[in-house]
């Protein structure tokens, strides 16, 4: 009898260790500001990511907070950096004001299409733009790459003359710099505030990504869409970021299980991504909105424009600017 007891004692023993282990899983905060549950790419890109981590059993999970619920989008990279916050994924141009040579990643026609961002993905340049993301506290985990283009409640964007007297909010410097110099007014903004803006009128027009013009509902707001078409002037580095400090911390079989689980969340966000432009030209046009492209030659105007403006600023003032445009431009 003692040993009957004694057995079923060990076993309860067990099993409230067993639970308690799977009570001890870490559990990863994730943040980003693009609706949650409602088909953003960004959005089921983290949750991909997520999913293939928790089926791997490696004591790791990942708690997703989209919308901005956990950290306002200006507040991530801060707070990543500092450990506070595990995960995000995040405009990379937004931390540009504390890390500078981060406005590269936003910088006007210097990425033409998906293709070229692969490319870019695999050269020397992406290799100092990760060794710039971790010397200042952060681990690229997938890399992300989005196109993006300009709406107007005026008219259509698309020769640099037609952006005058309009103030749109452009994303990141570099945009900024450009637009200004074609005759623009800026207000700076994260592109879940555009629409809003535009609706109380302190926008005439915004330059955002695809998917922020499809989950933002900005059809709703203007008259024009300029897609990016075959002249795209306007791409954005996104990936998914890990605190290098939360980075160092785990084991090798739960950094594989991301490494892993990665790969997953990047090959359905380039498929998801080609696809993305189709369907907000095709929301767009439902909703009565006018839909145009940049011809080359608008395209070649922008960049006359860009390079007197944001190139050369780049070049001139941020550290080690010129020598990361060279080697951007090198990839073709």
């Amino acid at each position: 009898m003692k040993k009957t007891y004694f057995a079923a004692g060990l076993g309860l023993s067990l099993l409230m260790l067993a639970g308690g282990a799977q009570a001890a899983d870490r559990v990863l905060r994730v943040s980003h500001q693009f609706p949650g549950g409602q088909g953003d790419p960004r959005d089921e890109m983290v949750q991909i990511l997520a999913k293939e981590v928790a089926a791997a059993d490696v004591g790791l999970k990942m708690q997703v907070f989209p919308a901005s619920s956990l950290y306002k989008p200006a507040e991530q990279w801060g707070a990543m950096t500092r450990g506070q916050l595990d995960m995000s994924a995040f405009p990379l141009d937004y931390a540009s004001g504390r890390v500078p040579q981060f406005s590269i990643t936003l910088m006007p026609g210097l990425v033409r299409n998906y293709d070229h961002a692969k490319r870019l993905n695999e050269s020397p340049f992406m290799e100092d733009v990760k060794a710039l993301i971790e010397r200042n506290g952060a681990v690229v985990i997938a890399d992300a790459w989005l196109a993006g283009g300009f709406a107007s409640k005026k008219e259509c964007i698309k020769h640099p003359d037609s952006i005058k007297g309009q103030v749109i909010r452009a994303a990141g410097p570099a945009f900024e710099q450009m637009l200004a110099a074609a005759g623009a007014s800026i207000s700076s903004m994260p592109s879940s505030e555009v629409y809003t803006a535009m609706q109380t009128g302190v926008l005439d027009a915004a330059n955002t990504s695809n998917d922020s013009f499809v989950s933002y509902r900005l059809q709703e707001q203007v008259k024009c869409l300029t897609a990016p078409g075959e002249h795209a002037v306007w791409f954005m580095y996104e990936p998914i970021l890990m605190s290098k400090k939360v980075y160092d911390s785990l084991n090798d079989a739960q950094r594989a299980a991301i490494k892993a689980g990665a790969e997953k969340a990047e090959a359905y966000f380039d498929d998801e991504s080609r696809k993305g432009e189709q369907r907000m030209r095709d929301i767009f046009t439902k909703a009565g909105v006018e839909v145009v492209s940049l011809s080359q030659d608008d395209f070649d105007a922008w960049m006359d424009v860009a390079k007197e403006s944001s190139y050369k600023n780049y070049a001139e003032k941020v550290p080690g600017g010129k020598e990361l445009l060279e080697k951007a431009l090198a990839v073709e």
